[in-house]
């Protein structure tokens, strides 16, 4: 008679198996992850549950799940999706993981902004993650998102449709002067990308190998571009009296606050994130 395999044995494997890959910590969030997503477990219950014997088929699906880890694949991708926000969002490999500090630009919106009875536009909406988490969070807002990839477009009307919100998807093109955006917005908010290509050697494998670099990576040479064409578009369709949201590059925070002030913005604040890092900023028009 085969042994039983029980899920705590499981996890040790994963343990082992992936250090060195990633983090402790990490590890054990990816665990759980998979635990949810093969057995619909919460954390809770994987920790609760850890002496339970699981099927040899089940065995099996954590196995090769393993070995697309040892692969760097990211766990959300192998599964379909990521949580943002409390919110399980589609997520593919057109479109970024959201982070964790993203989190914290959303909270801040949430907490500062008006309940509704107003535009807010998303520029670079990737999985829609940002504009998802407000539309459901102030049903109030017409929520609009834009982005440069049909792609990502098409993931972000999903999770649109799976959280039964209404959101305006269109495709916008920042470095493009030509195009107008469609309307004016009493909130715009951002996350470009910003990530400057010599930081790549910073960067693990998960990341490089699987995420899209249209929605990470700026020129060395101009680690602002896409700041700049952002503020030139706010300054043209952000009402008077309206809030710039930007997620930003830690390195750049007094850059970022230049910018802005050049840009003839007021009331300028850059935050910090859980870890202590400058990573948001908000102004005034």
């Amino acid at each position: 008679m085969e042994p039983s395999i029980i899920l705590s044995d499981i996890q040790k494997q994963y343990q082992s198996a992936l250090s060195g890959y990633y983090a402790d910590e990490e590890i054990r969030q990816i665990f759980f992850l998979t635990s949810e997503y093969l057995l619909n477990y919460s954390k809770i219950d994987t920790f609760l549950k850890g002496n339970e014997a699981i099927s040899s088929e089940i065995a099996e699906k954590y196995r090769g799940n393993l070995e697309r880890l040892k692969n760097w694949e990211p766990v959300q991708y192998i599964f379909g999706h990521s949580w943002f926000y409390g919110l399980k969002l589609i997520v593919d490999n057109r479109v970024l993981i959201p982070r964790q500090e993203t989190e914290e630009l959303v909270q801040w919106i949430i907490s500062s902004e008006a309940d509704g009875g107003y535009d807010l536009l998303d520029i670079g909406t990737g999985s829609g993650c940002i504009a998802v988490a407000l539309a459901v969070n102030k049903p109030q807002i017409r929520v609009s998102a834009c982005d440069i990839s049909p792609d990502a477009l098409d993931i972000a009307r999903k999770n649109a449709l799976v959280h039964q919100i209404t959101m305006n998807c269109f495709i916008w093109d920042i470095l493009d002067d030509l195009v107008p955006l469609p309307s004016k917005y009493r909130v715009m908010v951002s996350n470009p990308p910003y990530v400057r290509l010599q930081e790549k050697i910073m960067m693990k494998r998960n990341v490089l190998d699987y995420e899209p670099g249209l929605a990470l990576f700026v020129p060395d040479q101009d680690p602002l571009l896409y700041y700049k064409r952002i503020a030139l578009a706010a300054r043209k369709y952000l009402l008077d009296g309206g809030s710039l949201y930007l997620e930003i590059n830690e390195i750049f925070p007094a850059e970022m606050v230049k910018l802005l002030k050049n840009a003839g913005f007021y009331g300028i604040e850059v935050r910090k994130d859980i870890n202590g890092k400058s990573r948001m900023v908000r102004a005034r028009k």
